[in-house]
């Protein structure tokens, strides 16, 4: 059980066959390399995220808290039309569809 929660994969028992060693090794290279590939994605979407302005990042935060856009602009200070100016030019910066996609892809937002 320790090993499973350490991450273990395969288990492999002496003396291991080259049959069996083989394609534990080719599906533990691909595991990897799956693995790597989320994390560039994953490193390039927080990378967009950081160029986000300190207010772009604000309204970012609160929206994905579920606030309308009216809120965001009585929480802020600011107009409704200056918000969704910042919402489209946060999604342009990141090249997203939706915030709500953005931080589910950053790990914001976890569904349950």
């Amino acid at each position: 059980m320790q090993t499973v929660k350490a991450g273990a994969h395969d288990f492999l028992t002496k003396p291991v066959s080259s049959a069996e060693l083989l394609p534990a090794i080719n599906r533990a290279l691909e595991r990897h390399e799956a693995s790597s590939a989320a994390k560039a994605v994953l490193d390039h979407l927080r990378a967009l995220v950081a160029t986000l302005t300190p207010r772009e990042r604000q309204v970012f935060e609160l929206v994905i808290l579920g606030k309308t856009n009216k809120h965001v602009a009585c929480e802020l200070g600011s107009t409704e039309r200056t918000v969704k100016a910042h919402r489209q030019k946060v999604m342009e910066k990141t090249k997203v569809q939706s915030l709500a996609e953005l931080a589910e892809r950053i790990g914001m937002l976890h569904p349950q």
